[in-house]
Order: structure tokens, then sequence, then C-alpha cells
């Protein structure tokens, strides 16, 4: 996306017309906030002047410490697609949240990414990634609430008159290049109502600031079209769910890092080195790249979703993929996150997971190039191929025992998400399913 300063803000907005500008930022759960202040205030947010109440944004402070800054990030500046232009343009700025004092906030996901990020720097590395983030379109019902009901029965790479969302995901497009996107690919995936939008891959913070904007545009247009989109990891049983495939690369003085070709794979060893950390922290990792109890309705073996920890560069069951491209493109394929996270948080964990694998220097183990969702048990074990958490609370558990992954969230985060899903866990476990009522309520 484009590179602005704050008097390039300041520029566009007079040039433009901009009427009002929307602040955003995100939670530690990931939902994006925002509060809209007319255009003639942004300088007091560009220059981390604008006050507001951080006790009401979960995960964030007490009431007795309420009082946080904005400090908008001018590379930020878009001009929002769809808000009418009448009376003048909406525009939106990214924010990071900082104490009264002007320090960063600890709970501020994104100052977690950037913190990540400057150790990599410190190593001279720059983290590249893309992120292959699917979803669901579906039918409203009569009072304008969501339903699970596909308005399509297409297939991977359907075409109307099958796929009927393309119009929608066109638009979707279109409001994505507006505002500046590269849009690579958009396509229906393999379930019906499934679909996908492939943008260009950048620096790890511009890609976490672009799947927050990805998502808040395919919601928008969804629902402009009178669909409801979902990142729901998994909607409906018994069909594929949506993943949010993440492809990383170092960078080090203009050049792949990842890339050797004198090497076996024509990987480096700090390529090895970075897979081994993925390996090794798979598990904490899953507790913030899969965030919620349905997450794990996606994690299961027979639909693509990846169960085991291992790696391979000829199929898609192991957890880590080495696509085919090498050169400037090599890269991995970190298969388990879903859609649902926050992007600011999930790169900060595999950012640290990968570097801790450097600084350890840590090898991986062989390759797994046969389906491993078609092996026994006895033959997992023999290859010493561990699985994922299978449920949140597991996810939840090994998070709590790696110090590593921790320290990528700090404690504040840590604490904060902890609590939070150990109550959702809780709720969920306690309470009486459809399932449930369905299989014991006339036999028992």
């Amino acid at each position: 996306m484009a590179r602005y300063t704050k008097e390039d803000v300041l520029r566009l907005i007079e040039e433009n017309n901009v009427r009002f500008v929307s602040l955003q930022f995100t939670d530690i759960l990931g939902t994006i906030k925002s509060v809209a202040i007319p255009a003639r205030q942004v300088e007091k947010a560009l220059d981390g002047q604008l006050l507001f109440d951080g006790s009401s944004i979960e995960g964030f402070v007490r009431i007795e410490e309420s009082d946080m800054l904005l400090r908008a990030d001018p590379n930020t500046f878009a001009i929002l697609p769809w808000k009418p232009k009448e009376k003048g343009l909406t525009a939106r700025l990214i924010c990071d949240v900082l104490n009264p004092d002007g320090t960063p906030f600890a709970g501020c996901p994104r100052g977690t990414l950037k913190r990540v990020i400057s150790e990599a720097a410190e190593l001279g590395y720059v983290m590249n990634a893309g992120v292959e983030a699917e979803f669901f379109l579906f039918q409203r019902d009569e009072d304008g609430s969501a339903t699970t009901r596909t308005h399509d029965q297409g297939s991977y790479f359907d075409l109307s008159p099958i796929d009927r969302g393309e119009e929608a995901r066109r638009d979707m497009v279109i409001a994505l290049e507006e505002m500046g996107f590269e849009v690579e690919a958009s396509h229906h995936e393999v379930a019906p109502g499934q679909h996908e939008i492939d943008f260009k891959y950048a620096d790890a913070l511009t890609t976490a600031d672009n799947l927050v904007t990805f998502r808040l545009v395919v919601r928008t247009i969804a629902m402009n079209h009178g669909l409801h989109a979902t990142f729901m990891p998994k909607p409906i049983h018994g069909i594929p769910g949506s993943g949010m495939h993440t492809h990383q690369s170092l960078f080090r003085n203009g050049e792949n890092a990842f890339y050797d070709p004198q090497r076996p794979y024509q990987l480096s060893e700090v390529a090895m080195q970075y897979m081994a950390g993925l390996l090794e922290h798979a598990p904490a990792v899953t507790a913030i790249c899969n965030p919620l109890v349905n997450s794990y309705k996606r994690l299961v073996p027979g639909y693509e979703a990846p169960v085991y920890i291992a790696w391979s560069e000829r199929n898609r069951s192991p957890l880590v993929r080495v696509p085919v491209r090498r050169g400037i493109g090599t890269r991995l394929e970190f298969r388990s996150p879903d859609p649902s996270c926050n992007p600011y948080l999930a790169l900060a964990v595999m950012l640290k997971a990968g570097l801790d694998g450097i600084k350890r220097k840590l090898e991986p183990p062989p390759p797994v190039n046969c389906n491993i969702y078609s092996m026994s048990n006895k033959e997992r074990e023999e290859l010493g191929v561990k699985s994922l958490p299978g449920s949140l609370k597991e996810a939840l558990e090994a998070l709590k025992a790696d110090p590593v992954i921790q320290e990528a969230l700090g404690e504040h985060i840590f604490r904060r998400f902890v609590d939070a899903k150990e109550i959702e866990w809780e709720t969920y476990r306690t309470q009486v399913h459809r399932w449930e009522l369905d299989q014991y309520l006339v036999r028992f």
C-alpha cells in the first residue's frame, strides 16, 4: 500500500474533500474498533494526542486507568470507497494505542507485532508475509439476521451461474483495489458459499493492517449485497472450514534469507531453523492462530486442514508446506491459522517462534512426504509426528507452558487473552448443545 507522511495525509484530505476520518484499531481478540472524527481534527490523531476511554475495550485497562491515546499511522491512509460522496468522503487511518504519557501501550496488538518485528531487525531480518483468508457468504433472513444458508452450490474455481457470489466478490475486489490493495486472484473455494481473495504479500505489519482492512471490506460489501460474510472457521458441519494459510519468509539486505541453491531442498540454514521453531512452538502458537472454540471443529482430518506437526514439500497434510518456487519467492506456508485470529498477534507469535529456532539453531525433523491422514497411529508415532491441540482448552494449556510465545505477547496480553479464552471455554463446556438433545433427550 502507498507510503504517506503526515503532510501527505493532510494534503490528500484537502484535495479529496474528506469530511470524516475513521480511526481504527483492534482489541486483543482482534475485533476492529473505530472512532470517527471530523477531518479538521486529524492532525491531533497523527500527533498521538487523541484521548479515548480504554476501559470499555476488551482486555485493555481497568476503569480507574481508562485514559488512552491514539496515534494514527499515516502509512495506512485510505479513502473508504463505499461511503456516500455527496457530503464529503470518509477516510480511515489505523492507529497505535499509547499510554497517557505517550509510551507504547502493552495491550496494543499492533504494538506487540512491531516489538517482535524490531527483534527480527536486531538480527538483520525483515519478515514478509502473505495470507490466504477464506470466508463464507450466507443469505440473510427476512429480518436481516445472518443464516447459514448458502447462496450458491459452487465448488472450487466455479463461475456463475453456479457461483452467485461472483458479483459480490467482484465488488469486494474493486473496493480493495480502490483502497490500494494489489489483488492477485479471487475465486470460489471448495465448499458451497466459500470464497477466497488473495492480495500481494508485504512486510508483516502491512500484511496485518491489510488483513484487518480486508475483513472490514468483505463484510461491508457483502452487507451491501444483502449477504452475510463470516470468517468463522467452521460454520457448517461436514464441509471444509475457512483457513488462513500464512506464507512467510525472512529477507536480509534485500535478499531472501530462506534461499540457498547449494543446500538440500534449496532451503538455507536460516529457513530450516525458522521452520524448526515454528514446529516446536506450534501447540502454543495454535492458541493465538486458532482462537475460538469453533476453530478446533476445522482442525480435524478429512477436510484439508492440518492436524499433524510435520513439514513437507510435496503434500498439504502437514502443518508446514514448502511451495515449489525458489529464489526470491522461497517461503514457508504455515497452514493451521484461521481468519478469526487477531492478525497482529498471529504474525507476532509465528515470527517469534521462527526467530527462536534461528537463535537456538534448531533442526527440523525429516520431511514427511506421504499423506499423514492415511497413516496409522503407530506409523505416526514411529515417525515422531505429533498432533496439534484438539481443543481450545488444550491449546491454552500449551500456551501457558511456553515462555517464548508468552514473551512474544507480553505479560499484559498473555494474561488477558488467557482469561478471556478460559471463560469462553468454560461457557462452551457447560452449555447444553443441540447435538446432545438430538442424541439423548428421547433415548434416556
